[in-house]
Parts: structure tokens; C-alpha cells; sequence
């Protein structure tokens, strides 16, 4: 379900979070303007009741009773302003989650490194309980007067939260400890920090140790979606929000996403979309108006 958005030139950089980290409870939380922000921290929203929208990127999710929704540094989110919620708010940065136990690092790729993914989860009310207990722990204990290891005791709390989050997906209840899957989500972190160097599977699979062949089958088995698509799902996401929220002119979106010309990177943005990059940017544009 596709949300009326504001043009492009209504987005405004993320504030800098103390430490990358920080958790919220909102209370009926409401929003009297509906301004885009980049994120340049993943968030986890836990919604005990509300209403209204959550656009990400180019997607509105609903905001209803005992949902999860999840946002990806470098995703554009706004809120409809008619949205309210009750619930909670965590956002961290890449330099705090490298303070959690690295057996939590499986969680993280499921969750936040494929951008291109369904961005909300259901969540039952013995889940949403369990959710919520949690989540109280973890406020409590970030509300508590700096001390010496209360980054690690925040970080712990915030690795059992992941794994709960991502036993929810259905990605960790398949297998989540076969070698296949592991090296998918390593694939995931891949393409999700090096889309702009690289848009092909051979490299990637090199790097993984593994066959271009072997890379397509187990992300077929594991998304459904061959590698290829992966990755070209990573660099029209990108595209779409730098056509959608910024002002950078075409040739220069084409050369950040390391196309060797204009050309190159409109055919294959309308490939991939059915419009070229001058046509999606004007539809947003006329949404707006």
C-alpha cells in the first residue's frame, strides 16, 4: 500500500543519539507534521495501540495494536499526521551493536540487513508480553546513572531482544543454524554495505569462498530470490530514495551508486521499475503538489 509522500525536498538529516543508542516509551504519541528523516540508526518499533501510517522508503505500513516495525540505517521513514502509538522506540548504531555478543550477529543480518524485505511483524499477545518485559529491562536499566560497563549490560539486553525479535522471522525459524543460512545472512551484510562498490554475484561469492552457482541456489532456497535480485533489489532501493528525497540530479545519483554513465544507470533503473528515473521522481513531485 503505496502512502501520498511529500516531494523530495522535505527530508531532514537524523539527531545524533548519545552513545548510538537509546530507548524510548511513548505514550499516545502523536505527530502534527509529517517531515521525512534518513536514519542513520537502525529502530525497532514495538506498537502496544495505535493508528495512523509509517512510510518507509516508498512503502506505508499500518499502525495497529501488537506490531513490530523495523527500520534500516539509511532508509527514509515519515509518519502520517494522524499517527499515534503507545509503545517503544530503540534505536542503535553499527559502533554500539559491535558491543553485542557475536553470537547475536545472525539476528541482526535477518532483521536489518535486507532493506527489501517485509519491514513489519505480527506479534501475539504471549510474544508481545514477553516483548514488552523485556524491552522494560532494558529502559530501566538505560534510565540508570552512567557507570562503567552499563554499555555491555545494555548491548546484553538488547541481544536477547534481537533473538526473541528474530525467532519471529520466518528466515530463523528455517534452519537458522545450517551452514546455508549462515552464509546467506553473511551475504545480506554484504550486499547491504557494499551495493555501490560491486553489482556482481561472482564477487560476492568469491569473497563468501563458494560458487556463483552455490550463492544463486541458497538464496533461492533461503528468499525465494536469486542473488542477482538481491542485489539489484539493494541498488533500486537506494535509487528510489535518492530520486524521491533528495535533490541530487540524475547523472549524479548514477555516479554514487557507481554506474559508469547516466545512461547505463537509467536503463537499468527502468528494467527494474518499468519507469525511468526522470518519470518516478516527477510522480513523487506531482504527489506532492
Amino acid at each position: 500500500m503505496k502512502m501520498t509522500a511529500k516531494p523530495y525536498t522535505h527530508i531532514l538529516a537524523d539527531k545524533d543519539i548519545k552513545d548510538s543508542f537509546s530507548i524510548n516509551h511513548w505514550d499516545a504519541r502523536t505527530f502534527d507534521v509529517e517531515p521525512h528523516y534518513r536514519s542513520t540508526y537502525n529502530r525497532v518499533f514495538l506498537i502496544k495501540d495505535g493508528k495512523g501510517k509509517l512510510q518507509i522508503d516508498e512503502t506505508a505500513y499500518s499502525i495497529t495494536a501488537s506490531n513490530l516495525l523495523l527500520i534500516s540505517k539509511g532508509q527514509v521513514y515519515s509518519f502520517s499526521k494522524d499517527a499515534t502509538f503507545t509503545g517503544y522506540e530503540i534505536s542503535f548504531g553499527d559502533c554500539f551493536w559491535e558491543k553485542a555478543p557475536a553470537s547475536a550477529n545472525n539476528c541482526k543480518a535477518v532483521l536489518f540487513n535486507n532493506t527489501t524485505a517485509d519491514q513489519q511483524v505480527a506479534v501475539d499477545d504471549a510474544d508481545l508480553a514477553d516483548l514488552i518485559i523485556n524491552f522494560d529491562h532494558l529502559r530501566t536499566e538505560y534510565l540508570k546513572d552512567d557507570y562503567i560497563n552499563k554499555p555491555d549490560v545494555l548491548a546484553a539486553y538488547l541481544k536477547i531482544i534481537m533473538i526473541k525479535i528474530a525467532n519471529l522471522n520466518a528466515l530463523l525459524t528455517k534452519g537458522s543454524d545450517s551452514y546455508e543460512n549462515k552464509l546467506y545472512r553473511e551475504f545480506l551484510y554484504m550486499v547491504n554495505n557494499k551495493y555501490q562498490s560491486t553489482r556482481e554475484v561472482a564477487d560476492f561469492a568469491r569473497e563468501l569462498g563458494i560458487t556463483t552457482r552455490k550463492l544463486t541456489e541458497l538464496c533461492n532456497r533461503c528468499s525465494g530470490k536469486g542473488a542477482k535480485d538481491i542485489i539489484n533489489g539493494q541498488l533500486i532501493a537506494e535509487a528510489k530514495r535518492s530520486l524521491q528525497f533528495s535533490t541530487k540530479t540524475i547523472k549524479e545519483v548514477a555516479y554514487h551508486l557507481n554506474f559508469s554513465t547516466p545512461d547505463q544507470f537509467s536503463h537499468f533503473f527502468k528494467k527494474n521499475t518499468q519507469l525511468s528515473p526522470h518519470q518516478y521522481r516527477g510522480n513523487f513531485a506531482q504527489i506532492g503538489m
